[in-house]
């Protein structure tokens, strides 16, 4: 079994915050300095659409403050309707934030487009993001099983709305909010549980708690300056490391510089409340951010974690396949319950995580919102391929476990990782002693 040491200080750029720096300086007027831009897949997803609608930008490799360099990005825009039309689809590639905020900016423009994804995307629900901007004005033309392509008739006068979220979603929320921006007048956004407010934050909107529920008060056709963004490091990045830290007895691993905003890193509250010995240090505030520095060690005897709280969920979505392998390796049980959103991701994160389990010797049931995983993983004679279904946390979630336990696991697809953490096995090696 092997043991990592080390300090962390290239892991990836966060990419919710990249994502929507990028599409606000789009929508700002002025020049939109972003450092330390997200060079995965997913980001330079939404570059390449922006550039495709006239927005003009460059991006160059600068030095970094630990050593080596960070990517810097600089958007010019002169405001809301700065988009033009592009001559051919947009391609979204596999990255279902593009596509939903995206399609929140393309309905308040007053022309036509389409936005399309590779195989995995374009079979991924897009009605919740059909739904709101309809109700706005806006065309929305959706394939018969309700997915991409996605056909937008933007308009300029889209209309106000108070929308309630069915579901907690951030990307449904900051579709609305992209596209309220451009309505006369002002909406509202109602979130019965409260899901990850980077949108809200960058944005400087109006946040505040009635009958609780949390209610978002958008200003249409507000101008917004533009003003520079530091993006910190992502947090669902450092969850892999803090697994590996934590399933490797004698490990310890200091990951510097991570977003530790409460609707992201709610995480560790659960790996610590689970016996995992983590401590943060030189926790600070960056461009209304909660940054800080995490230390993760292995030897602790970790419990069984059962994840239920819709609250809780929502804050750890992009998490849960992590905790799952983690907690399965580690105590030998999982079980989460209303996490029906995990079945709209890359793939349906629910059903792959009980696939890759069951192959590995656990007992698995599924429910419509959820899982339940006990047995622990039995020792297996030969390889075991986990099945990577194009999506790169299950890849990642895999690898960790059998980095740290020396189990026996390959992956069907590990370039996949490239999504959102493209030096993610580099880093690994590096960390081995």
């Amino acid at each position: 079994m092997s043991v990592f040491k080390g300090e962390v200080t290239t892991l990836p750029p966060d990419k919710s915050i990249s994502h929507r720096a990028a599409l606000i300086g789009a929508l700002a007027e002025g020049v939109t300095e972003i450092t330390n831009f997200s060079g995965g897949f997913d980001n330079q997803s939404t570059l390449g659409v922006l550039g495709a609608c006239g927005i003009p930008l460059t991006q160059e490799e600068v030095p970094g403050p630990w050593g080596g360099t960070i990517r810097r990005v600089v958007i010019e825009s002169k405001g809301l309707w700065s988009f033009r039309p592009s001559g051919a689809p947009l391609e979204c590639n596999n990255s279902g934030s593009t596509m939903r905020m995206m399609a929140g900016i393309l309905a308040g423009q007053p022309f036509g487009s389409e936005l399309v994804g590779d195989g995995s995307l374009m079979k991924r629900p897009m009605q919740r993001v059909a739904g709101p901007l309809r109700d706005m004005g806006a065309g929305v033309e959706l394939s018969e099983s309700g997915t991409a392509p996605m056909r937008i008739a933007g308009t300029k006068e889209l209309r106000p709305i108070v929308y309630r979220l069915p579901v907690p979603s951030a990307q449904v929320k900051s579709l609305v909010a992209f596209a309220a921006l451009h309505a006369e007048g002002e909406s509202r956004i109602i979130e019965p549980v409260l899901s990850r407010d980077h949108t809200e934050l960058m944005l400087g909107l109006e946040a505040s708690e009635v009958d609780g529920e949390r209610v978002i008060v958008v200003p249409g056709r507000r101008r917004i300056e533009a003003r520079p963004f530091l993006v910190p490091a992502d947090p669902s990045a450092a969850c892999f490391i803090v697994a590996l830290a934590l399933l490797a007895p004698g490990s310890e691993i200091m990951i510097r510089d991570v977003c530790l905003n409460p609707t992201r890193a709610a995480f560790l509250d659960i790996m610590i409340a689970a016996g995992g010995q983590i401590t943060i240090e030189n926790r600070r505030t960056v461009g209304g951010e909660d940054i800080g520095d995490i230390l993760a060690c292995g030897g602790g005897v970790l419990e069984p974690l059962s994840i239920s709280d819709p609250g809780v969920v929502a804050r750890v979505i992009d998490e849960i396949p992590m905790l799952a392998v983690l907690s399965v390796f580690a105590s030998g049980s999982f079980e989460v319950s209303n996490a029906g959103e995990l079945r709209t991701k890359e793939c349906d994160r629910l059903n792959a995580l009980a696939v890759n389990l069951q192959r590995l010797g656990c007992l698995c049931e599924e429910s419509p919102d959820g899982m339940r995983v006990s047995g622990g993983v039995r020792a297996q004679q030969s390889p075991v391929v986990v099945e990577c279904f194009d999506d790169h946390r299950i890849a990642m979630s895999f690898a960790i476990a059998a980095r740290a336990t020396g189990m026996a696991i390959e992956l069907s697809d590990s370039t996949v990782v490239g999504v959102s953490f493209p030096n993610f096995f580099a880093l690994l090696e590096s960390l081995e002693v």
